[in-house]
């Protein structure tokens, strides 16, 4: 399943508007902040495919049942440009345990480019849930790749894929390469272009780099 929360009418479209905005773009705290306020959003919108229970609060007049999350996820980042996004997540999923993976565009000469991994911090996934994240969905090679790469730590019952933007291209290639079919899709918005260097039209540009400064 997929979901485009930029098709409602809510506050989302508000942060995701000003991270393409080339101007807004100049402060990184903000850009920052912005894919945080993202990261706790969907957080909100994939508590409510979870399971809860009922428990029993002590208040100072009584008590009061109420339904928690049953369990927390297990909460993974894409190194370095996924670390704002993650941040929000974790700020609701707060005793989450987490996981860090590098992964970066390895560039030739020829202009072409592969998906390079080389770090992996991940606890034990068997029968848990996954929420991975990664602020931009261009081809779609990096999150596959990454999943692939967490395969080995086990097999999640679900996983959840977060992204700020993505790509029609990179959504199609997602859903016709991930391993198993037990994943959702979550996306502020959905490009349709694009190019030939994988970068998303009009996108918002380097997320990593708009964040954290450029790269050497």
């Amino acid at each position: 399943m997929v979901h485009n929360l930029s098709q409602n009418n809510s506050i989302l479209n508000q942060f995701i508007a000003e991270l393409r905005d080339v101007e807004i773009q100049k402060d990184s705290m903000r850009f920052r902040r912005n894919l945080e306020r993202l990261g706790e959003i969907f957080a909100y919108e994939i508590s409510k495919t979870l399971p809860f229970e009922e428990v029993q609060t002590t208040t100072p007049l009584g008590i009061a049942d109420t339904k928690i999350l049953a369990e927390q996820p297990v909460v993974a980042t894409i190194l370095r440009a996924g670390l704002p996004l993650h941040s929000g997540l974790l700020n609701y999923f707060d005793r989450a345990e987490n996981a860090f993976i590098s992964a970066y565009r390895k560039h030739h000469k020829n202009n072409t480019f592969e998906i390079a991994l080389e770090y992996v911090a991940c606890p034990e996934l068997d029968n848990k849930t996954v929420i991975l994240c990664d602020p931009m969905l261009a081809s779609g090679s990096s999150i596959v790749l990454t999943y692939k790469a967490l395969l080995s730590r086990g097999i999640p019952k679900h996983t959840h894929i977060v992204s700020a933007i993505a790509s029609t291209e990179g959504v199609a290639y997602v859903k016709r390469n991930m391993p198993n079919s037990n994943f959702t899709l979550w996306c502020g918005a959905i490009d349709e272009e694009l190019t030939a260097h994988a970068y998303i039209v009009p996108g918002l540009g380097d997320a990593g780099d708009l964040a954290f400064g450029e790269k050497i």
